[in-house]
């Protein structure tokens, strides 16, 4: 779904109307905004204020995979849930409150748990992928597949009170190999189960990743290629990592030792 500049609703152009009147958007920039396609992993903590900002601006496609039922531990920050929606698969959830809040965004919701096998096939026809996800496995496959299919990715993780996004294009900077060769040993790092996380937390990183993903869209500003942006809640401070791609990366290196999309063990909790 998307449309051209001059083929808006009357409607549209009120929804959209904030975004026409700036000049780095514009009626041209809203007709990317509603022609791109973007996928999105996980329908939790980061993935509810990404996909409900990205709808809110109109993004054309929007799809969501997760293959996780709503609890009620979930409710203190994944805020498309509700007491109303406990104990149904959470892209229904999702799904339900997306299109209510904008029914120009085409909502593909996917009960699924993403794989080797099947994960090229689900972001092949998307122009931009995000990481919400709440698990070391998934975060590698998902930056393996991404960097093999040469998909923009952009990358999120929170616990406790500390965020972290960075923006991954493939063949122009790092990827998240090139930050962490390989995943911690089981145990070494907390689950938010076991951490903990600020409800809050996830909404502030969250919607940081949504306006990467708009910038992108819309190939304005800067968005943090080869750079780590690190929030700290506690003391209220954002700082940026250089993060240079690194030619010995065993993924998007000069002589890579990954190839294709290997094994992917899920032994971290789903938060």
């Amino acid at each position: 779904m998307g449309f051209t500049e001059d083929q808006f609703t009357d409607d549209q152009m009120i929804r959209y109307s904030r975004h026409i009147i700036l000049p780095e958007v514009g009626g041209k920039g809203q007709a990317k905004i509603s022609a791109a396609k973007v996928f999105l992993i996980g329908a939790g903590g980061l993935g509810c204020p990404i996909s409900y900002y990205l709808t809110a601006a109109g993004v054309g496609r929007i799809a969501i995979v997760d293959d996780d039922m709503v609890d009620l531990s979930n409710l203190q920050r994944q805020i498309l849930h509700s007491t109303k929606t406990v104990g149904i698969p959470k892209v229904e959830s999702a799904k339900g409150v997306l299109e209510a809040l904008n029914p120009d965004v085409e909502i593909v919701a996917i009960k699924e748990r993403l794989t080797p096998e099947n994960i090229i096939g689900y972001i092949k026809d998307y122009d931009i992928v995000i990481d919400g996800s709440d698990n070391f496995p998934t975060r590698y496959l998902v930056n393996d597949a991404c960097v093999l299919a040469g998909k923009p990715l952009s990358s999120g993780a929170v616990l406790r009170f500390e965020g972290q996004v960075t923006t991954i294009i493939p063949g122009e900077g790092h990827c998240y190999r090139c930050l962490f060769e390989e995943m911690p040993p089981e145990g070494l790092v907390p689950s938010c189960q076991e951490g903990g996380v600020l409800g809050v937390l996830p909404g502030i990183i969250g919607t940081l990743q949504a306006m990467e993903v708009l910038k992108l869209i819309l190939g304005k500003g800067d968005v943090l290629k080869n750079t780590l942006l690190i929030y700290d809640a506690l003391k209220t401070n954002f700082r940026k990592v250089k993060v240079p791609r690194n030619p010995e990366c065993p993924i998007c290196g000069t002589n890579p030792a990954i190839k294709e999309l290997g094994c992917y063990e899920a032994n971290y909790c789903r938060a």
